[in-house]
């Protein structure tokens, strides 16, 4: 029987190409840059603090001293941006989605790292990547960043209320708000029908986008204008707004990705959209009170008329401080942390599903622990719509616009058609 990750690689890339690297035993001794100190900008993410239970390893084979400062998701643009802007070489290595990053290497921020690649394999093996990873990561044809993780989106739903309800899995949005309607009135409200991600930026955009191409909508038109004042993008968000306030949990409009997986997790939701690497915490007894209880499925439609996608392709990276001092040390850094050694012990130290390495996708330990939910998250992989959000050099702009018009849906201070008839504008004032 094929491993998921063999039919990962056959729907992105056509064919597998599994080749385990372990690089570095034979250079151990090998430290040209040992007594160098650089300074990693981390997401909090289980990626990130399993390399950061794993640095010792790394600062011993290298003598180089890793200095990570880890900082939300929603913070980690604004935190770069602020050095970047002034030409600080303070962070030597900085982690952010794709998305953000083209801005940065349309700025000149960030550094190419081809050179790198081709000099450098103490610990990079371009074959180990899952492809549609590390090939998207560039930038008018060059290499920019190497991926750490990558997830896309799907549903995920509590099979025993499903099944005390009779609710069938829902396949279309109205679905999906009869079942939320179903259950917390079933409960009396001690269950929310479902719980999102409401926060103002990022947070809120990332799972409102499922529904804007759901819908029927998109982010730009044909020539290349903003276009979510369209009516499609309206009514997508008007029904966002309408079921979060409906049917979320009290404080949803506040909730990161951490508040609403914990939510939903603790059992207090019975839906979610969110991110595939959730499946790895509701199936984790340590962390969840719903193991075995939850059932993954595609993001919804609401129309056969679909321009994209309802479940993204998110991939977060590192990325070379173009101001660095020490960028060979920071690239070693950079390849080491993210070679098929690391992520596969990282599956055993964190809930972390959303590993980029073919190899670590095909361990044993892999399959033990994210069996449940793999195939549906192959699939959202498979599906996962590449322009699911702005991907553009504004896209840092056009996300915060978007967020503020979709936070005052959710507060219900404005409807949907005007704020998004403001961030329409803004975000052209961004792209001209």
């Amino acid at each position: 029987m094929r491993s998921c990750s063999n039919r990962l690689l056959k729907l992105l890339a056509g064919t597998a190409i599994v080749t385990t690297t372990v690089a570095g035993a034979a250079v151990a001794q090998d430290k040209p840059y040992e007594g160098t100190t650089i300074t990693v900008l981390l997401e909090g993410h289980p990626s990130t603090e399993a390399i950061i239970e794993m640095l010792p390893q790394f600062e011993e084979e290298t003598g180089i001293k890793v200095e990570p400062e880890t900082v939300p998701y929603s913070d980690l643009t604004s935190r770069a941006l602020l050095e970047f802007s002034t030409g600080s070489g303070r962070y030597d290595v900085v982690m952010d989605d794709w998305v953000k990053a083209i801005g940065y290497a349309n700025a000149g921020f960030i550094a190419p790292l081809d050179e790198f690649m081709a000099s450098e394999t103490r610990f990079f093996d371009r074959s180990d990547f899952v492809p549609a990873y590390l090939d998207t990561m560039s930038y008018e044809g060059a290499q920019y960043g190497v991926p750490v993780y990558g997830e896309s989106t799907f549903l995920m739903y509590r099979k025993d209320l499903f099944e005390e309800y009779g609710i069938a899995v829902p396949k279309t949005f109205e679905e999906l708000r009869e079942a939320a309607k179903t259950i917390q009135e079933g409960t009396d409200g001690e269950v929310a029908g479902i719980t999102m991600r409401g926060e103002q930026g990022i947070q809120n955009v990332y799972v409102w986008s499922g529904f804007l191409w759901g819908f029927g909508g998109q982010w730009f038109d044909e020539d290349g204008q903003s276009a979510i004042d369209s009516p499609e993008a309206v009514e997508s968000l008007e029904f966002f707004g309408d079921l979060l306030k409906d049917y979320g949990p009290t404080g949803v409009a506040n909730f990161g990705w951490q508040e609403n997986r914990l939510q939903f997790q603790q059992g207090k939701a019975a839906m979610t959209i969110d991110a595939t690497v959730n499946g790895a915490f509701a199936e984790d007894p340590s962390e969840s009170d719903i193991v075995g209880k939850v059932g993954y499925a595609p993001v919804p439609v609401s129309t056969d008329d679909l321009k994209g996608g309802s479940s993204s392709l998110a991939i977060h990276g590192f990325y070379l401080n173009e101001n660095s001092d020490a960028k060979e040390a920071s690239w070693l850094f950079m390849s080491w942390a993210t070679a098929a050694e690391q992520q596969a012990a990282a599956i055993e130290i964190k809930p972390h599903s959303g590993v980029t390495s073919q190899s670590a996708m095909d361990s044993e330990a892999f399959q033990s622990r994210y069996g449940t939910f793999a195939d549906a998250m192959v699939t959202a992989v498979s599906r996962g719509n590449t322009q699911y959000l702005p991907n553009v050099p504004a896209a840092n702009e056009i996300i915060n616009n978007t967020g503020i018009a979709i936070s005052k849906v959710i507060a219900g201070t404005e409807d949907a058609a005007s704020a998004l008839a403001t961030a329409n504008s803004e975000n052209n004032d961004a792209l001209n």
